[in-house]
Formats: structure tokens, C-alpha cells, sequence
């Protein structure tokens, strides 16, 4: 399974940061793969997140697109 499916996958369970997604499969460019999975005609939002001080982004599945 490519990062790419990985990521996917783990999107369809709930929301997904890069930590997520490097602990997961490895993948250091979240974005990257999530821009991969949108050019695929998924539609997925992106939450700011600040904990102890960071900001990161959190990836949220909502679904398909419909054009």
C-alpha cells in the first residue's frame, strides 16, 4: 500500500496530523499526500491546531466532490 492509500485509510478512521502519519507509514509530507488525495476528488479540510505552544495542521475527511 502506497503513503498515499495509508493516509487515506487513516483519514476514513478520523482526523490525521503529521505525527500520525509519520508514527503510521513513515510519511514526512503529509500535505503532500493529502494534495495527492485531493487531486484524486476528495474533499478534506484542514483544522490549525496549537498544543504546548506548536501549531500544526489536522486533516479531516469529509468526502468526495461532486465535479
Amino acid at each position: 500500500m502506497t503513503q498515499t492509500e495509508t493516509i487515506h485509510e487513516m483519514l476514513k478512521a478520523g482526523p490525521v496530523t503529521p505525527m500520525d502519519a509519520l508514527r503510521e507509514c513513515g510519511c514526512f509530507r503529509l500535505a503532500a499526500r493529502i494534495n495527492d488525495l485531493r487531486n484524486r476528488g476528495f474533499v478534506i479540510n484542514t483544522d490549525s491546531v496549537t498544543q504546548n505552544g506548536k501549531t500544526f495542521a489536522s486533516y479531516r475527511l469529509i468526502g468526495r466532490g461532486t465535479g
